[in-house]
């Protein structure tokens, strides 16, 4: 009788902890897009690397958005070697929570698109 209710409990604390990562893997808390220089992007890690990074979405950094990519996005990853120091567009969601083997922010860049930062004029000098 003790090992069949231990059973039980082992499969329902199972069965939790497989929603709540399914919760957290397929279920994002907000969608959007953010624009800024990147300045940083990097694997890192000790026994896990993720792929972090930083736009600078003001001017002289003064709001700056941390980001991570999972490690299948290869697309992305790849998008964002090439943009390093340039503006780019990064479409992202937000998870409610993250596991520290995805990364270390909650938001996560599904798309990178380079283009002409808002503070360059029409002609190609840069704006006061």
């Amino acid at each position: 009788m003790f090992k069949k209710t231990m059973i039980k409990i082992a499969a329902f604390l199972l069965l939790i902890l497989a929603g709540i990562f399914a919760f957290v893997y397929y279920v994002p808390y907000s969608e959007g897009v953010r624009s800024g220089e990147l300045i940083k992007f990097s694997r890192k890690g000790v026994l896990f690397k993720t792929w972090e990074g930083e736009i600078s979405q003001g001017i002289s950094g003064a709001q700056i958005f941390p980001f991570s990519v999972l490690d299948r996005d290869q697309e992305v990853i790849e998008a964002l070697q090439e943009a390093e120091g340039k503006y780019v567009k990064l479409n992202y969601e937000e998870r409610y929570a993250t596991f520290y083997w995805w990364g270390e922010t909650k938001y996560f860049i599904t798309n990178v698109v380079v283009t002409q930062s808002p503070h360059v004029r029409k002609f190609g000098g840069e704006s006061p």
